[in-house]
C-alpha cells in the first residue's frame, strides 16, 4: 500500500501544538506558583531560562546522535518527554522537598520534548514527497502560533470558569496531547532526508558559505519574533497603557494569531509567491511594526504595530528552513539542528536585549523596541545578498 503521509502530517501538527504548549503554558502560572510556594518573582525567571538553555543542549545533541539514533525512536521520545513533563507539573513539585526543584524538574523534561519537535519535525516533513514545500512548511509552523493562542486563550477559559486552584487539573489535560501524539509518531510513515552516511556532515556545512548566512537569518528570525512577542503583554500594559487582561490578549495572543495567519496565507497561496521576495517584504513590514511600536505616541497606534509584527513575522523562520534545505539538500538533521539553534539563539538575544535597553532608559519600554529594530534590518539585508548572490529565480 502507499504510505498515508497526511497522517505523518498531522502527527507533526500536533507536534507543533505540544511545543506550543511546553512553551507558553508554565508562564501563566507564575503568580500562582508565587503565591502557593512562596518563589519569588525573580526565582521564577529561573524556569524560561532552564526551559531555552535545554532546548539548545538539545539541538546540540541532535545535530550529533539523532541520524544514529533514528528519526521514529526520537520523535516518539519527544512525546513521551513533553507528556511526562506536563503532566507532572501536577505531581511531582508536591513530592520533592523543594516545589521549585519539582517544577525545574518537569521543565527540563518537556523542555527535551520541545527540543527535539523543534529539531525532527520540520526534516520528517521535508522528506515526506510533498509538492509545493514552501507553501507545506509555512502551513505546518501555522500550527505552532494556533497551539500558543489556543493555550493562552482556553487555560485563561477555564481559570476563569473553574478556578486557578485547578491547575493541575489542567496541566494533566494538556498533556495528553503528545500522549495521544506518541502513537501518530509510532505509526505514520517517516523517511529521512538523506540515506545514512550521505549528510553533509558538520565540519562540510561550517565551511560553506550559505549555512553561515542561514544562522545570520535564523538568529534575526529568533530575535525578531520573540523580542516583540515576549514582551508584548507587557509593553500594552505599561507603555500603553492598556489593562492587564486587555494587554495578555491584545498582545500575545493576537500576536500569535496574525503570526498564525500569516503563515497560512502563504501555505494557501505558497506555489504562486516568491519567496524570497515574501521574506524582504515581510522584513520590511516587521521594521515598519518596530518603527511604529517604538515611536508612536498614539498607544492605538503602537498597539497595531504590536500586532502585525506577528504577521510580519511568521514567514520568518519556516522560511528561512525552506530557503536553506533547497540550497543544501544533502545538510541532513545537522543542518535542522543547527538552524534550530540559531533560531533558539536570536530568541535568546533578542528579548535580553530589548530588556536592557529599556532598563537602561529607565524601564522605558518603548525605547527598548527601538532596539529591535537592528534584527529585522540585518534579515533585509541578509535577504538581498542572498538573492544577489543566487539570482533571481524563485527558492524552488
Amino acid at each position: 500500500m502507499k504510505p498515508d503521509y497526511r497522517k505523518t502530517l498531522i502527527a507533526c501538527y500536533l507536534g507543533f501544538i505540544t511545543q506550543a504548549i511546553t512553551a507558553n503554558y508554565t508562564p501563566l502560572l507564575f503568580l500562582k506558583f508565587h503565591h502557593d510556594y512562596n518563589i519569588s518573582l525573580g526565582t521564577l525567571a529561573l524556569i524560561p531560562t532552564l526551559f531555552f538553555i535545554t532546548q539548545l543542549l538539545i539541538d546540540v545533541f541532535c545535530a550529533k546522535f539523532v541520524d544514529r539514533i533514528g528519526y521514529r525512536k526520537s520523535i516518539v521520545m519527544s512525546a513521551v518527554m513533553s507528556g511526562l513533563g506536563l503532566a507532572g507539573l501536577a505531581v511531582i513539585p508536591d513530592l520533592t522537598g523543594s516545589p521549585l526543584i519539582g517544577i525545574l524538574i518537569c521543565v527540563v523534561m518537556y523542555a527535551v520534548g520541545s527540543g527535539l519537535i523543534e529539531v525532527l519535525v520540520s526534516p520528517i516533513v521535508e522528506a515526506c514527497p510533498f509538492e509545493n514545500k514552501d507553501a507545506v512548511m509555512s502551513l505546518l509552523h501555522s500550527f505552532y502560533c494556533w497551539g500558543a493562542a489556543g493555550v493562552i486563550l482556553l487555560s485563561t477559559l477555564f481559570f476563569s470558569v473553574f478556578g486557578m486552584d485547578h491547575w493541575k487539573i489542567l496541566s494533566v489535560i494538556w498533556a495528553l496531547i503528545p500522549l495521544y501524539n506518541i502513537y501518530n509518531f509510532m505509526t505514520c510513515p517517516i523517511e529521512r532526508l538523506t540515506e545514512e552516511g550521505e549528510g553533509m556532515g558538520i565540519r562540510k556545512l561550517l565551511k560553506t558559505p550559505m549555512f553561515w548566512l542561514a544562522i545570520i537569518l535564523m538568529v534575526c528570525a529568533g530575535a525578531s519574533e520573540l523580542s516583540m512577542s515576549q514582551w508584548a503583554s507587557a509593553y500594552t500594559e505599561a507603555a500603553l497603557g492598556f489593562s492587564k487582561s486587555v494587554g495578555d490578549l491584545a498582545g500575545p495572543f493576537m500576536f500569535a494569531v496574525t503570526m498564525g495567519i500569516s503563515r497560512v496565507i502563504y501555505g494557501k497561496f505558497g506555489a504562486k509567491l516568491d519567496l524570497n521576495r515574501y521574506m524582504i517584504g515581510s522584513g520590511i513590514l516587521c521594521l515598519c511594526c518596530y518603527l511604529l511600536a517604538s515611536l508612536s505616541p498614539n498607544p492605538v497606534f503602537g498597539l497595531i504595530g504590536c500586532i502585525f509584527c506577528g504577521f510580519s513575522v511568521g514567514i520568518m523562520w519556516p522560511g528561512t528552513i525552506s530557503i536553506t534545505s533547497s540550497r543544501l539538500p544533502q545538510g541532513g538533521t545537522a543542518l535542522f539542528a543547527f538552524l534550530a539553534m540559531a533560531g533558539d539563539l536570536g530568541g535568546s538575544i533578542g528579548p535580553s536585549a530589548v530588556g536592557l535597553a529599556a532598563q537602561n532608559a529607565g524601564s522605558n519600554l518603548q525605547a527598548g523596541m527601538r532596539l529591535g529594530i537592528i534584527f529585522p534590518l540585518i534579515l533585509i539585508i541578509a535577504m538581498v545578498l542572498l538573492r544577489r548572490s543566487t539570482g533571481n529565480g524563485r527558492s524552488r
